[in-house]
């Protein structure tokens, strides 16, 4: 890691607050709320992932955000790369016709959907959350691009939990995370 990233980095995580048993006994909440409280902060988050994107990826046709912090990341990256963002929601919040793909949680089933009409068969897109954990939420968003025919390029994170191996379950799709923790 060079030495101005690193540094950018490090006012990153400085602005990521743990705690423990959030929301439940033996979970350890990472919060960026004090992030997107500090200006210079979220702009570096944008800054960072605008710049890894336009050095890998020189045709990116839209940023898909997930529901509901990559809203947060998303339309800002978009608009930066000159590109649109469609965003993939949880079941019953999207009009019109849908695409849905359901997938486990620890304790029951979820869905995640996208408007049929959001993407056209092979654009690129690049997939963005705040958070990869169990890798559960970014797969089955990989699996809605699937059936639209879009091609993912990349799933980006804020945070990855290493220690979780969601980038495991993710393969064959490439995972960029900011910071990492275990």
């Amino acid at each position: 890691m060079s030495g101005e990233l690193g540094a950018r980095r490090r006012l990153l995580e400085e602005r990521v607050r743990a705690f423990p048993d959030f929301p439940s006994p033996g979970v350890l909440f990472r919060d960026i709320t004090p992030l997107l409280k500090d200006p210079i902060a979220f702009r570096t988050v944008i800054d960072i992932l605008e710049a890894h994107l336009k050095t890998h990826y020189p045709q990116i046709d839209f940023i898909a955000g997930l529901d509901s912090r990559g809203f947060l990341f998303g339309p800002v990256l978009a608009q930066r790369l000159g590109i649109g963002c469609v965003l993939i929601r949880k079941k019953g919040k999207l009009p019109g016709p849908t695409e849905s793909v359901s997938y486990a949680l620890e304790y029951g089933q979820a869905e995640l959907e996208i408007q049929s009409d959001a993407l056209e068969p092979g654009e690129k897109v690049v997939l963005i959350d705040d958070l990869l954990a169990t890798g559960g939420t970014m797969c089955a968003a990989c699996e809605l691009m699937k059936k639209l025919k879009a091609e993912v390029l990349e799933c980006a994170v804020v945070i990855e939990l290493k220690s979780l191996k969601g980038a495991e379950k993710l393969k064959p799709f490439p995972v960029y995370s900011l910071l990492q923790y275990d």
